[in-house]
């Protein structure tokens, strides 16, 4: 018997591939500073927990598919204090982000259709094109750009009959990049023109510094049938666990298509979005201990980062990671090693390789995305062990 086509090329995820050698490297006594995946340590909001604890209905029913009530409206009262004018019809809520991304893909495209995506980016982008049977076709940006987006030229180039959507992220995972208002306004001019969607990842929104702001394609003046976007409460309100994400936008035949898949699945986890209202519920200012916290972690990283002068970064502006080109031959090989070979009084670093964020092979390969998910004193430990890492690789790797 053989499995799939799909289940053998779809990609293993670069933040979790090598989980099993980090348990091993903890069976041995050392600890490990995690900058491999992006779960936030700050508290999850204590509105969140208290409204599960007061559900009181005496069977946990399904809810309906395309989320409650509820929820939705918290989201468009959300939304409207960003000057987003939202109506409930144009939410659907999904089970996390990853769902969103994978109803988009769905809906607006058949197999073999291509999506256009500036890489590098999130790696379950990858995922879900495979489940789909989707071509994402990639446009590189550099590091030594900030991973800004090149020239609309180069997207166009791109445009073929198959293509159906252009992707982005911002503030982007993995880069940290929050892409400029004018660069989000020529993709909706070329996706006007070529008569595609624009899918917009923006569950980072709200974490952006140096007095950075988030633009949204819903912003965008005429787009309203092109533009989707993808919501997650995941990062925004520290409850990865929750699950809870929502797709939005005001085509009515694509919300009308997605809630049949939605459908499909029956429901989002209800008591996860009963939590969820309290937390829209919170005042914006909510995020600013937050945000002045994650700029903090972010200055003392890239301080300690570019006192090697051989590491190309530069500083992001939003969410909470680091993309940076090392002076190592192979990210994939010097972060197993970190884990099975190096250690610093019983410590190590664990991140994740660079060219799993990638779609072009070669891609990536002297790249690591850190996500500075830490307290100061930790991140500032594992930044330090990081950098004598890369010295001791190099000693043995000439």
């Amino acid at each position: 018997m053989d499995i799939s086509k799909r289940a053998k090329q779809i990609q293993e995820s670069p933040i979790r591939k090598l989980a099993t050698y980090a348990n091993e490297t903890k069976k041995r006594g050392i600890q490990i500073y995690h900058l491999n995946i992006g779960q936030p340590d700050i508290p999850t909001p204590e509105v969140f927990y208290n409204r599960v604890k007061d559900f009181s209905e005496k069977v946990l029913s399904y809810g309906p598919s395309d989320g409650l009530d509820e929820l939705k409206q918290a989201m468009v009262d959300y939304f409207l204090k960003y000057n987003i004018a939202l109506n409930k019809n144009d939410i659907i809520i999904t089970t996390g982000g990853s769902e969103a991304v994978s109803f988009a893909f769905n809906v607006i495209a058949d197999p073999e259709d291509e999506v256009i995506i500036p890489e590098p980016f999130y790696t379950n982008y990858n995922g879900y094109s495979s489940i789909s049977n989707l071509k994402i076709v990639p446009i590189t940006t550099d590091p030594e750009n900030g991973y800004h987006l090149p020239d609309i030229s180069e997207f166009e180039k791109k445009i073929t009959k198959k293509t159906k959507a252009i992707m982005i992220c911002s503030p982007n995972n993995p880069t940290g990049t929050v892409l400029y208002e004018r660069e989000i306004r020529e993709l909706g001019k070329l996706v006007k023109k070529h008569n595609l969607f624009l899918i917009a990842d923006e569950v980072y929104k709200e974490f952006t510094y140096d007095g950075e702001k988030h633009f949204s394609i819903l912003q965008l003046q005429g787009l309203e049938d092109h533009a989707i976007v993808v919501d997650s409460i995941s990062k925004r309100y520290s409850a990865c666990g929750a699950r809870i994400g929502a797709i939005i936008s005001k085509n009515r035949e694509v919300m009308k298509a997605i809630l049949k898949f939605a459908q499909a699945r029956l429901c989002p986890p209800t008591l996860e979005q009963i939590g969820a209202i309290g937390a829209y519920r919170l005042p914006l200012n909510y995020f600013k201990a937050i945000t002045d916290e994650y700029q903090k972690r972010r200055d003392i990283l890239v301080e300690i980062l570019t006192s090697n002068k051989e590491i190309i970064l530069k500083k992001p502006n939003g969410a909470f990671y680091i993309m940076t080109k090392l002076p190592i031959d192979d990210s994939d090989k010097f972060a197993r090693w970190m884990l099975e070979d190096f250690e610093i009084d019983n410590e190590t670093v664990m991140v994740a390789p660079g060219a799993g964020f990638y779609s072009t092979p070669g891609k990536g390969t002297q790249e690591i995305r850190i996500a500075y998910v830490l307290e100061t004193k930790k991140l500032e430990r594992a930044g330090n062990i990081l950098l004598k890492a890369i010295e001791k690789y190099n000693s043995l790797n000439p």
